[in-house]
């Protein structure tokens, strides 16, 4: 069974370990609250992570579901991806340059440090009109199952594939539901409970990490609502939630 360890930083910044490797996803580190303007929206942070970004052990690579929002890249962010391997959506990894690439749906890259390898995977996903988004799926050679990281996504028929093309043990979920009224009308740019919890049923996922659910304005719904929406649908024993700033080892 593939053992990982887990530490939740805030919003969907995650440090993964997995296959001797440390993967940080989505890192948004600048102290809180904070305004950012974009375009015509304001986006307001209400807390901070529970590590900062001094405080981070080495990190080997960059799993970055998109580029463009302060809630998943911000300036202080923006400062870690120097340096180190960042997988991302291929108009991000034009914009940043770099040592940033690009995954396409379903194209898959080899991150190599010494003897550890791991497989990533882009995952497709729709994250309402506001750019491109990808998610991924991080593969260690020789293991059975995989870990899911949706990126900021609502759930579209697309994802479902995921489930057929490779066996997920724990997926990182995107939640809060938000909505920015700017940007579709108010609909949902990333996933509530109860896509979460049909996105799980898809995924056969034995374990479903939440995160992206709170320290923001614009998410609509937080621990409550989802842990509701997967009782309803009978999945209440696959929700597994982190303490902020702890790691956690899973298997």
């Amino acid at each position: 069974m593939l053992k990982i360890t887990v530490t939740h930083l805030g919003t969907a910044t995650v440090l993964l370990e997995i296959g001797g490797l440390r993967l940080l996803t989505d890192p948004a580190f600048d102290p809180a609250p904070a305004v950012y303007h974009h375009g015509p929206v304001t986006l307001r942070s209400t807390a901070g992570p529970a590590i900062g970004a001094a405080e981070l052990p080495h990190v080997d690579a960059v799993l970055l579901s998109h580029d463009e929002h302060p809630d998943n890249l911000d300036a202080t962010g923006r400062g870690l991806l120097a340096g180190r391997p960042v997988l991302t959506t291929v108009s991000g990894a034009a914009r940043l340059g770099g040592e940033a690439r690009g995954l396409a749906p379903w194209e898959t890259r080899t991150l190599a440090v010494g003897d550890r390898t791991v497989r990533v995977t882009g995952t497709p996903g729709l994250h309402g009109p506001v750019g491109d988004v990808t998610g991924f799926v991080v593969e260690v050679p020789g293991e059975d199952e995989a870990v899911y990281v949706s990126g900021d996504t609502v759930h579209i028929p697309e994802l479902d594939e995921i489930g057929r093309r490779f066996t997920i043990g724990t997926a990182l979920l995107h939640l809060g539901a938000a909505r920015i009224e700017a940007f579709g009308g108010g609909e949902l740019i990333t996933m509530d409970g109860a896509q979460a919890a049909a996105l799980t049923r898809s995924l056969g996922a034995r374990r479903v990490v939440p995160v992206h659910y709170d320290s923001w304005e614009h998410f609509t719904e937080g621990r409550e609502q989802v842990a509701a929406r997967f009782a309803e649908a009978g999945l209440a024993d696959r929700l597994h939630w982190l303490t902020p700033g702890v790691a956690e080892p899973l298997d």
